[in-house]
């Protein structure tokens, strides 16, 4: 019996995801799969013996609004968790950011998620 090797093999290697160009040219080789697995990752682990689900809040990839005096500035987080903040159950409710200043609670936990093109960041 003759083992044929596959034809991929003869190439040094293929490209990765930060070889290729990106839905953003500035941000090479984003999004990724591990982007999105990560922050889920995350939030099924995140379980606290001390807080009911309903009263914190995690999120990923939403705006983080955290200077009254700068109403502009933000950081949208892959992930963050806020103990103490309520989480809304009603899809009329649901944030569509999170503002510091109107919420009165900062964030317990942030989680920026580093890859090769933003890791000097």
């Amino acid at each position: 019996m003759v083992q044929l090797q596959p034809s991929y093999s003869k190439q040094k290697s293929l490209p990765t995801m930060y070889d290729l160009p990106s839905e953003d040219p500035e941000e090479l080789g984003l999004p990724d799969e591990f982007h999105d697995f990560q922050p889920n990752l995350l939030t099924q682990t995140c379980q606290s013996p001390h807080h009911l689900r309903e009263d914190y809040f995690i999120a990923k990839d939403l705006n983080l609004y955290y200077d009254r005096q700068h109403t502009h500035w933000y950081k949208r987080p892959d992930w963050f968790l806020v103990l103490g903040a309520r989480r809304s159950t009603n899809l009329q409710e649901l944030r569509l950011s999170y503002v510091i200043w109107q919420e009165e609670v900062n964030p317990f936990l942030v989680v920026e998620l580093a890859s090769p093109g933003t890791e000097d960041e």
